[in-house]
C-alpha cells in the first residue's frame, strides 16, 4: 500500500508553491497586510483560476470533487508563502455548504465561490474563545438570529456569513446576507496581520438554515482544525528553511554558524518533530473523507500537535537568528505571528487534546 502523495498531489504542491513564490513574495504580502482591507482581489481571482479555492467543491458546481488531503495540502503552501487573505473563512464556510444538505444554497454560492466571484465566512467562536456547538450562546428566535461571535475571518468583505447559532432543536448554521439588518462588525486587532478577524453583533438579524446545519457545523470545524494543522506544517518548513539559508551565510568567528554542533544539533531536532508530524495532519485528512468515525478525534489531534510544533519552531528558529530575528525588517516574525494566529484560532492545543482523550474514551 503506497502512504505517500500521489503524483497529481505532488505537481499540484510544486505547482502552487512556484505561483506562490512568483505572486507572493514576503515583499507583496507585507504591502497587502498593510492595505486597508488586508485582501489582494486579483491574488484570490488567481488562486481561483488554479482551482485552489474548488478544490473540494463538488464538479456539478464548478469545482474539482478531490478530498480535504488535496485543499489541505493546499493550505500547507499558503502557509509557507504566508499569503495573507481570507482562505480559513472561506474554506470554513466552503466545507460547511458542501457538507450540508442544503441543494438551494449549494447551487446559489458553490459554483461563485469556485470562479472566485462570492467571498463567504463562518462566524464559530464565542467570548471567552469558546469554540464548542454545545456551549454556543448565539440564539434563534424565528427566523432571527442574535448573539455575538468574535474571530471572525473578514466578515466586513463577505457576501454572507454562515452563523453557528443554537435553535430550540439545537446548534446549527445560519446564513445571513450581507447588508441584513442588526448586524454589527469591529475589526479586531490581533498579531498575525496576514489575516484579519472581526467581532459581528447580530441583533434580530434576518437568517436562513442551513439544511443539515448541525451536522455541517461539527464537519466544519474538523476541516477547519485540519487544515489549520497543514498551514502550521508549511509555516514551520518555511522558518526551518530560512533558518538553514541563514546558518549557512552568518559567519561567526570565521566559519558559517551551520558548522557549530549546537547549531547543527538545534536545528535536526527540530526536523525529527517535523517530519513525522506531516504524516499526522495528512492521516486526519484522510480520514475526515474515509474514515467518518474517527475523523473528529484524529482532527483535533493533528491540530494540538501541529500548532504546538509550530510554535516552538519558530521560536528556536528565531533565536537562531540572534537580534536579526527580532526585527520588523526581517521576514521571519511573519511567520511567529502566523503561528500565535494557529494556536488560538479554533481552539489551544490543550482545548484539543481534551477533546481527543473524550473521544478515545479516556
Amino acid at each position: 500500500m503506497n502512504f505517500g502523495l500521489s503524483d497529481d498531489q505532488k505537481l499540484f504542491r510544486q505547482t502552487l508553491r512556484r505561483f506562490l513564490e512568483e505572486r507572493c513574495p514576503p515583499g507583496r504580502v507585507r504591502a497587502i497586510m498593510e492595505s486597508d482591507t488586508g485582501h489582494d482581489r486579483a491574488l484570490w481571482e488567481s488562486l481561483a483560476a488554479l482551482g485552489v479555492l474548488g478544490l473540494t467543491i463538488p464538479a456539478e458546481h464548478g469545482g474539482s470533487g478531490v478530498e480535504l488531503l488535496d485543499f489541505a495540502l493546499a493550505a500547507e503552501e499558503l502557509g509557507y508563502a504566508a499569503t495573507p487573505g481570507p482562505f480559513f473563512g472561506q474554506a470554513l464556510a466552503t466545507s460547511a455548504l458542501v457538507e450540508s444538505r442544503d441543494d438551494d444554497e449549494k447551487r446559489r454560492w458553490l459554483p461563485r465561490i469556485a470562479a472566485g466571484e462570492a467571498l463567504l465566512t463562518i462566524a464559530l467562536g464565542e467570548e471567552g474563545a469558546e469554540w464548542r456547538p454545545e456551549h454556543l450562546v448565539t440564539r434563534l428566535s424565528g427566523d432571527r438570529v442574535s448573539g455575538s461571535k468574535s474571530f471572525v475571518p473578514y466578515a466586513d468583505q463577505a457576501d454572507a456569513i454562515l452563523v453557528a447559532a443554537v435553535a430550540d432543536d439545537g446548534p446549527g448554521l445560519w446564513l445571513v446576507e450581507r447588508g441584513a439588518t442588526g448586524v454589527e462588525m469591529e475589526p479586531l486587532r490581533v498579531v498575525d496581520q496576514t489575516r484579519r478577524l472581526h467581532r459581528v453583533t447580530f441583533r434580530d438579524t434576518p437568517a436562513r438554515p442551513l439544511a443539515g446545519g448541525a451536522t455541517a457545523l461539527r464537519r466544519a470545524l474538523d476541516a477547519g482544525a485540519v487544515l489549520v494543522a497543514a498551514d502550521a506544517c508549511g509555516g514551520s518548513r518555511r522558518c526551518l528553511d530560512m533558518t538553514v539559508a541563514y546558518a549557512l551565510q552568518r559567519e561567526q568567528f570565521g566559519q558559517p554558524i551551520a558548522a557549530f554542533q549546537a547549531v547543527k544539533h538545534q536545528l535536526a531536532n527540530l526536523v525529527c518533530e517535523l517530519e513525522p508530524a506531516e504524516s499526522l495532519w495528512w492521516y486526519a485528512a484522510h480520514a475526515f473523507d474515509r474514515i467518518r468515525d474517527q475523523s473528529e478525534r484524529h482532527a483535533a489531534l493533528a491540530k494540538a500537535l501541529l500548532c504546538d510544533l509550530y510554535d516552538r519552531v519558530v521560536r528556536e528558529c528565531t533565536e537562531l537568528h540572534g537580534g536579526i530575528g527580532f526585527t520588523w525588517e526581517y521576514d521571519l516574525h511573519l511567520w511567529f505571528r502566523r503561528a500565535v494566529f494557529d494556536r488560538g484560532f479554533l481552539g489551544e492545543a490543550a482545548f484539543h487534546r481534551e477533546r481527543a482523550a473524550v473521544l478515545a474514551g479516556w
